[in-house]
């Protein structure tokens, strides 16, 4: 087991009509909100107008329209100047991971005198950041239990992972009443992000029991409750216990003592919705099983072997690379059940840059570092092999 120095300071408030419990959380700082989220989501559900009848007396500033793939200009760019130019207080993020991430950044920048991709890039250290409160909508990224975000920068072709200890919200907002209305497509693709980040954290070299317990029973409740959810978006149950799964995905729990990973299908994929734009959870799905194949060997085999018996269930009386290929094929066969396409070709992307993107993330990524470590011309292949 590897040393590690971990602290999660968030105060999670989970369930029905936990937002009203909004006042007193807000009332520990001042009057000056930043009100950030996306599209009209949150108003065709009632949320936006909830928050503005709890917070009668807030001078609220708005900066709305943040995208999947959060965006460093307009959006980050954006909130920092509003929140320079109204001394805002407390930002107040309302959506799914992308508004959250997007928070993070503007949170770092509003409190720095130069430009904030200095932050993301870690060009500069933050010393500060103003304190964020979440209500989330969407069950995915986890943003709201860890202290990173991921910010694409559009002209550059680059997204990055940024995180930072001042980063954590002081308290996340979780009804699962509010992620009912949640598209299929986006459902579906919630679901496969948070199984990566499971994934992510399992195929390492040093691993205990006790952790791997974690993900494997993570990865169970995943697939189990989100059938059900694509079943019936109104299932209370199943929603609350994929909302919950969502927020211990990225916040290190599911990893204390292990070795590193190198989280490389998130390394790859950042890249592919970087150039392309395309969904981040639909992505990882289509990446995924073609980077297990590509890793596949006699030192990564013994992993395989267990993912496969105690995730799906495969007989344990079976031959190891019968277990292994058999666990490959039921975490494609997975994603595809539930309406994510699998080949990148479906989601817009074809041949013509895989030598860019794979020369990008191989040189932005670190993966010669991962768990299996991919070199330019492994990442090459994998990507082709997704299409």
């Amino acid at each position: 087991m590897q040393n590690f120095d971990y602290q999660t300071p968030t105060r999670l408030i989970f369930g029905k009509g936990v937002v009203e419990k909004l006042p007193e959380v807000m009332a520990q700082f001042g009057k000056k909100l930043l009100l950030t989220y996306g599209g009209g989501s949150i108003k065709k559900i009632g949320l936006y107008q909830k928050v503005y009848e709890l917070l009668k007396g807030y001078e609220i500033i708005e900066l709305s329209g943040i995208q999947p793939n959060p965006k460093y200009d307009p959006s980050v760019l954006d909130g920092v100047r509003l929140c320079k130019e109204h001394n805002i207080d407390v930002i107040l993020a309302v959506g799914g991971g992308s508004v959250l991430d997007c928070s993070k950044a503007i949170a770092a920048g509003a409190c720095y005198d130069g430009d904030p991709w200095d932050l993301i890039s870690y060009k500069v250290k933050a010393k500060a950041a103003l304190p964020i409160v979440d209500i989330i909508t969407l069950a995915a990224t986890g943003s709201e239990y860890d202290c990173g975000g991921v910010i694409s920068r559009t002209e550059t072709n680059d997204k990055i992972g940024y995180m930072d200890r001042h980063l954590f919200p002081h308290t996340s907002f979780l009804d699962p009443e509010y992620t009912f209305t949640v598209s299929k497509k986006q459902t579906a693709a919630g679901i496969a992000d948070a199984m990566n980040h499971t994934i992510e954290q399992y195929f390492v070299e040093d691993a205990t029991l006790l952790n791997d317990g974690f993900c494997e029973s993570m990865l169970r409740s995943l697939m189990v409750n989100g059938r059900k959810c694509l079943e019936n978006p109104e299932d209370y149950t199943a929603r609350a216990e994929m909302m919950l799964a969502c927020t211990y995905g990225c916040n290190g729990i599911l990893a204390l003592g292990n070795s590193y990973s190198g989280w490389p299908c998130h390394g790859i994929e950042h890249a592919l919705s970087a150039y392309y734009d395309i969904t981040h959870g639909e992505g990882l799905a289509i990446i995924t099983p073609r980077w297990m194949k590509h890793i596949l060997n006699e030192r990564t085999l013994p992993r395989f072997v267990k993912y496969g018996i105690n995730v799906f269930g495969i007989d344990a009386t079976l031959g190891q690379w019968e277990i292994a290929n058999h666990a490959i094929e039921e975490t494609y066969k997975f994603f595809e059940s539930i309406g994510i396409p699998m080949h990148l070709r479906e989601v817009g992307i074809d041949d013509s840059r895989i030598g860019e993107m794979a020369h990008h993330i191989a040189v932005n990524e670190g993966l010669d570092k991962a768990y299996a470590p991919l070199a330019e011309k492994d990442i090459a292949e994998i990507i082709t092999a997704s299409l």
